[in-house]
């Protein structure tokens, strides 16, 4: 595959903030309203938790209130 193809497979743009792969979307299609609520969910944990762990490493000197603030405050991009 030329690079030519692969930017046309994997065109991000503005309008387009996420690709999912054809066999992944139509496993998500079989799933269930609850199934997919779950996976969204276990999602956006482990997001939190990295990011958690990444703040942890990086501050070593913040506490645990001020972690949770900064982790609140990201992932709601700034409205917390």
């Amino acid at each position: 595959m030329s690079n030519g193809e692969i930017q046309e497979v994997l065109r991000l743009d503005r309008g387009q903030i996420e690709v999912v792969d054809d066999e992944l979307a139509e496993v998500l299609r079989g799933k269930t309203p609850a199934e997919r609520i779950q996976i969204g969910f276990c999602i956006w944990t482990s997001v939190r938790d990295m990011l958690l762990v990444h703040l942890k490493s990086t501050y070593p000197e913040w506490n645990s209130e001020r972690l949770n603030k900064e982790v609140s405050r990201r992932l709601s991009h700034g409205a917390v």
